[in-house]
């Protein structure tokens, strides 16, 4: 009797899917949260300069 590894493989691929699929959510709500209430330019999220401000005012 063989082992299936297809269902195995099946559950992998839609776990990595959700894990890519949050982080690029998360990554937009993150340009969208700083750009419309931060007024500040979207991709400056990412820069950082930007974490290290407010690692400093969460301090």
């Amino acid at each position: 009797m063989k082992f299936d590894f297809k269902p195995i493989i099946r559950t992998i691929v839609w776990i990595i899917l959700f894990i890519v699929l949050a982080v690029v959510l998360f990554a937009i709500g993150l340009m969208v949260g700083y750009s419309v209430l931060g007024d500040g330019e979207a991709m400056q999220v990412f820069e950082p300069e930007t974490w290290q401000r407010i690692l400093d005012y969460v301090r």
